[in-house]
């Protein structure tokens, strides 16, 4: 029996499982997928947003602005890189100027600080590369960027060092209400009893919330297609810069990341059946707004693009409360944009104000917030470097030349907590094929790496999840 089971194993699940192991509480986490930040986790713009363009009063815009308060000491802590970048919403009209004052006007409301409207030669100072028919922009300094699969996966981590449990591959097909307690059962027929069921499940809590009776809402999915940029033109862009949002969103967004990428999307497409594969008229959709945006956007220097599903409900704002219907299951439903930002805020909320009153919080003293980095060699000394090699031979053997990945990391990270097991997986903890070439050169090595150390035979080793195996057998 545990005393709480969160369902879905992305940031903000993981934002939830690591507070609550900070009270001497049982927790597991449980994920459909073969990994962790498998949905919309793994695949946003990875903005920590300022706060200004949530409706006031909303939990949007609550836990927005106390998210991104939080942000530079939470990936801090967790060993994530964090870089506080600042954003700009720019006009290209003198009618979007107005619109301009109206979300700085919102924003301030809502408590952020440090915004102010520019004009075009001070946004033109900012970022050269802006389009000739910027007129102006909202220069948001408290506006950050992050790496939201690094961000989940180092939450989820440190949950499970501090004596949380994970089950993978564990797709929720039922919940049944017993005497003061919960059975949650999986497609596979596994059983988990739990006091507390949280229902962080993304696209999919919509669906895990009727299983209890709970039809209050609807959750839909919205197709986000994204065009990523070699390092090569990193300096492109210092910003993160968004045109004026319009009645359908905040729009196409031309941004750098925590790594040195350009990154320029996404779309926003209502789809029916989850999938998150990339289309021709989305990218070009991309492309063609991200160079009305700015001036000749490096595109040459494209080296993947890729799609996500971001969930939202029909209530327009987040759902973080217990279900009215089930005493003990907490929906936390609809976190679409600004979810990631927010996500130290509803973890922290949804354990002190929730979960408190459902069970007794005795505080847990052997708990340890700090996490070291996933990947971290490239940035040690020489000195430091020959000195971990003494130690372990394999940091000396660069596996991933784009991204200068040692053979240490990836069996590390294969090891440590939550435990790689596919190439994605390794991809994603330490940037092994994240380069400029896409995996071209390395992820033979990586996938005989994780072949070596699971003990497992080559033509089992798999790229992401079930059927995507690299190899079908042996020609000789």
């Amino acid at each position: 029996m545990f005393d709480v089971l969160v369902i879905g194993g992305g940031v903000i699940g993981g934002a939830v499982l690591r507070e609550l192991t900070k009270y001497n509480l049982k927790a597991v986490l449980v994920e459909k997928d073969e990994d962790v930040c498998m949905g919309q986790s793994k695949a946003n713009s990875g903005i920590s947003h300022a706060g200004y363009d949530a409706k006031p009063g909303s939990l949007k815009a609550k836990f927005n602005v106390l998210g991104n308060k939080m942000m530079p000491a939470y990936t801090k802590e967790l060993g994530v890189k964090f870089k506080n970048n600042g954003s700009l919403v720019v006009a290209y009209s003198d009618e979007e100027i107005k619109t301009l004052n109206e979300l700085k006007q919102r924003g301030e409301q809502n408590g952020v600080s440090e915004l102010s409207v520019i004009g075009r030669e001070e946004l033109k100072k900012l970022e050269p590369n802006i389009s000739d028919s910027a007129v102006g922009a909202l220069f948001a300094k408290t506006g950050g960027i992050v790496c939201p699969y690094e961000l989940t996966i180092a939450e989820i981590g440190n949950a499970m060092d501090n004596g949380a449990e994970l089950y993978l591959e564990f797709d929720v097909s039922n919940v049944l209400k017993k005497d003061g307690y919960y059975t949650v059962i999986a497609s596979d027929g596994r059983e988990i009893d739990a006091k507390v069921v949280i229902n962080a499940a993304g696209i999919n809590s919509g669906k895990i919330a009727k299983m209890v009776g709970d039809n209050s809402f609807e959750v839909g999915g919205r197709k986000g297609e994204y065009v990523l940029l070699d390092r090569e033109s990193g300096d492109f862009c210092s910003h993160t810069i968004f045109k004026t949002p319009t009645e359908k969103g905040k729009g196409i967004l031309v941004t750098n990341t925590v790594d040195g990428n350009i990154l320029l999307g996404p779309t926003a497409e209502v789809v029916e059946d989850g999938e998150t594969y990339t289309s021709a008229l989305g990218l070009a959709f991309v492309t063609k707004t991200a160079n009305e945006m700015c001036k000749n956007v490096p595109l040459y220097n494209t080296i993947t693009s890729f799609a996500g599903v971001r969930a939202f409900c029909d209530r327009h704002d987040f759902i973080i409360e217990e279900s009215s219907v089930a005493k003990g299951f907490i929906n936390l439903a609809g976190i679409e944009s600004p979810g990631l930002t927010s996500a130290p805020a509803i973890g922290k909320y949804v354990v002190e104000e929730i979960v408190s009153k459902l069970l007794p919080l005795e505080e847990n003293k052997n708990f340890n917030g700090v996490r070291t980095p996933d990947y971290f060699f490239k940035n040690l000394t020489a000195e430091q470097k020959n000195e971990i090699i003494k130690k372990d031979k394999r940091y000396g053997k660069i596996v991933c030349r784009c991204e200068e990945i040692t053979e240490g990391e990836i069996v590390r990270a294969i090891h440590e907590n939550p435990k790689a097991t596919t190439v994605d997986a390794v991809k994603r903890r330490v940037r092994a094929g994240m380069g400029r070439c896409q995996g071209g050169f390395c992820q033979p090595h990586v996938a005989e790496i994780i072949s070596r150390e699971l003990g497992i035979k080559m033509e089992d080793v798999l790229k992401s999840s079930k059927n995507s195996k690299l190899l079908v057998g042996k020609t000789k």
